[in-house]
């Protein structure tokens, strides 16, 4: 196949997923409901509160495969939120049931082909790399068969409406300028400090670090920090995507201390979905940096309860 014909193979075969995902996450919106906000401790759903993680290895997945696969825990009542392949389950000496059906995650990235090297090499011009999407299947441990107690061993829930401790670790470890005060949470992106009303002003104690956490991840997108595009003005498309970023980056980081997310900002709903409709690549960029947003806050964590990240779908230099 020449290099046009692999590369549009490969360009097809991403827009699809983009296309797929992205109206996945449309159609959910529409519907009133925010996919990186699923009712835990419901009925629906019997998974504890946590980023989804590979069983066998325990390291967590970013980026779009949390959403994906929080939305198959949902949908199908998972009482876990670890996943296998077919293969990694028959390693710990289990298998998956017959007839279960897997959830698909995704992992991009680029390669240059030998014949593309070759040439580079023999016109002295910069070899050219084809961008490549890989499928995994996974399947969570409940679809799964005599594996490992460990494995399958369900987490207790974690205590609700509490202010955690680890919360309070992060503010001050993070080296963001945190200010309680005011009526109003907000970050300041000129001055670069955070500010919260204090946690006597919100109704749980919890939304007082649910909110928080908005505001840091805000905060991380700093020039000095992850040096996100924070120029976006209100009403505009790069604050609507900051705003995702930072919607998605709360989740992130309380799913991993075991609190519930919720959503701060509903109101931008209208927006987001103009967002998306307009780039089919948004939600993947806004997962990407929420990641990398949330895991840089939880490495100021004591080394104890850092987890590695998994296979993320879109890396830097795929999403611009």
């Amino acid at each position: 196949m020449s290099r046009h014909g692999t590369r549009a193979r490969f360009g097809s075969d991403r827009t699809s997923l983009y296309d797929d995902i992205t109206n996945q996450i449309i159609a959910q919106l529409e519907a009133g409901t925010f996919p990186w906000v699923q009712p835990w401790g419901t009925a629906a759903a019997k998974a504890p509160v946590a980023l989804p993680k590979n069983a066998s290895t325990g390291r967590r997945y970013s980026g779009i495969n949390i959403l994906v696969l929080w939305g198959a825990v949902i949908e199908h009542g998972f009482p876990s939120q670890g996943w296998l392949t077919f293969r990694q389950a028959l390693g710990l000496g289990g298998h998956v049931r017959e007839g279960e059906r897997g959830t698909t995650v995704f992992y991009a990235d680029r390669f240059v082909p030998e014949g593309e090297r070759q040439r580079a090499h023999e016109t002295g011009e910069e070899a050219q790399a084809i961008p490549f999407l890989k499928r995994f299947t996974v399947f969570n441990v409940a679809q799964c068969e005599n594996l490992p107690d460990d494995i399958t061993a369900v987490v207790p829930p974690a205590p609700v409406n509490l202010i955690d401790p680890r919360v309070d670790t992060i503010i001050k470890n993070c080296g963001i300028d945190f200010r309680i005060g005011g009526d109003r949470a907000f970050y300041m992106p000129r001055e670069d400090y955070v500010q919260v009303p204090p946690p006597q002003a919100f109704f749980e104690p919890v939304n007082f670090h649910r909110t928080a956490l908005h505001e840091l991840v805000h905060g991380s997108g700093h020039a000095s920090r992850l040096n996100r595009d924070l120029s976006g003005s209100f009403g505009s498309s790069a604050y609507s995507r900051e705003e995702l970023c930072a919607e998605l980056g709360a989740a992130y980081s309380c799913a991993a201390l075991g609190i519930a997310p919720t959503v701060r900002h509903a109101d931008y709903i209208g927006s987001w979905l103009k967002v998306l409709r307009e780039d089919n690549r948004a939600i993947f960029r806004a997962a990407s940096q929420a990641s990398k947003a949330a895991d840089y806050l939880l490495a100021f964590l004591p080394a104890e309860n850092a987890e590695p990240a998994h296979i993320d779908v879109d890396q830097d230099r795929e999403a611009a």
